[in-house]
């Protein structure tokens, strides 16, 4: 079982930046692909980066690349998004997910491929 717990949001101005945290915890949680995902009111839900188990395979929106940057560092249990340039349609609630198996090599995008859920942090981008 893997539990998380984003942290990291806030309220920032367009153009600042903010970085994002999701800690894992349970058995072998640092073993599975993970993915951030956002949901904004009348959107859907979308997934804006993920990330493979061991790293060095990514995945990013067209509507964040160039300016989000998802990494893990297994060591401690934790996957980061760092968020630059951040513009008035970012403003979402952030929800990190983990899949129910681990080991996955690739880059996960859709929500059918993700098990586990954060709590979700908000950030909200005025301008």
């Amino acid at each position: 079982q893997v539990q998380l717990v984003e942290s990291g949001g806030g309220l920032v101005q367009a153009g600042d930046s903010l970085r994002l945290s999701c800690a894992a915890s349970g058995r072998t949680s640092s073993t599975y692909a993970m993915g951030w995902f956002r949901q904004a009111p009348g959107k859907e839900r979308e997934c804006v980066a993920a990330i493979n188990w061991i790293g060095g395979s990514t995945y990013y929106a067209d509507s964040v690349k160039g300016r989000f940057t998802i990494s893990r560092d297994n060591a401690k249990n934790t996957v980061y998004l760092q968020m630059n340039g951040l513009k008035p349609e970012d403003t979402a609630v952030y929800v990190c997910a983990a899949p129910r198996s681990p080991y996955t090599i690739v880059p996960l995008t859709t929500t059918q491929m993700y098990y586990y859920w954060g709590q979700g942090t908000q950030v909200t981008v005025s301008s």
